[in-house]
Formats: structure tokens, C-alpha cells, sequence
């Protein structure tokens, strides 16, 4: 049971701000160096803020985190208040399909690359320059 109400529980949360996936796409950055990839930016200026770009290619790839994403092998739900996360996460998820799609109908490719996937660095080289080659 939260002890706040419902609006001021979204006050309290309206206020929290993002600070990004830092370890993450910093994985993925020292994979990407690795593999000499170049040409890569970050913040790019497209719909769903792609943790990566490739302007060039018009690639757009996303590392999705496994517990916000609801990653089907390693994603864990909340025991407390399951109800809301099951809902934040399907949420999350329908905001990954319309935004893959609105790229996608803007000509960008896109790539979502779960978090577990960055430990094993060739497998995620391997989806990345598969993705470039094309």
C-alpha cells in the first residue's frame, strides 16, 4: 500500500528525470570501439531518443534493458505492487513497437539489442555489423 495518494504519488514521480542507461551504452560504446565501428553518434535528435545512430545508414539501435523492457529470459517483475508493473511494462512495450514502427516508416532501420546481449561482446558485434552490411 503506498502512502501517498494517487495524484500526489504522480507529482512525486513527474519529477524524477532520467539519467539514461550510463553502464549500458557505455558497454555497448566499448563494444562498438572494439570492433573499430565508426561513425556512430549518440542523442540524436529522432523519435524515441536511440541510445545509438548511425546517420549515415539511417540506423537507429536501441539497448533495452532487460527489466524495463520486459526481457522474456531475464526480466523479473516486482512482487509488491504487480499489478502497476505489469502494466508499466506491457506500456513500455507498445511504446517500443510504435516507436520501431514510426522509424521505420521514416526509412531508418532499427535494432533493439537486449542488455544480457552486450556480455557476450561478438554476438553483439556480430548484430551490428550484420545490420551495417545491409
Amino acid at each position: 500500500m503506498d502512502v501517498f495518494s494517487k495524484r500526489k504519488r504522480s507529482e512525486i514521480m513527474s519529477r524524477v528525470r532520467d539519467k539514461g542507461n550510463a553502464a549500458t551504452e557505455l558497454r555497448f560504446a566499448e563494444i562498438l570501439r572494439f570492433g573499430r565501428i565508426t561513425g556512430w553518434r549518440r542523442r540524436y535528435p529522432l523519435i524515441g531518443k536511440p541510445d545509438f545512430v548511425f546517420p549515415a545508414g539511417k540506423i537507429s539501435i536501441f539497448v533495452d534493458g532487460c527489466f524495463w523492457h520486459g526481457c522474456p529470459i531475464h526480466g523479473q517483475r516486482p512482487k509488491a505492487n504487480r499489478a502497476f508493473w505489469i502494466e508499466k511494462f506491457r506500456q513500455n512495450r507498445q511504446r517500443d513497437r510504435f516507436v520501431s514502427k514510426a522509424l521505420r516508416a521514416s526509412g531508418w532501420k532499427v535494432v533493439r539489442i537486449w542488455q544480457h546481449e552486450l556480455k557476450n561482446r561478438d554476438f553483439a558485434l556480430q548484430r551490428i555489423k550484420k545490420a551495417l552490411n545491409h
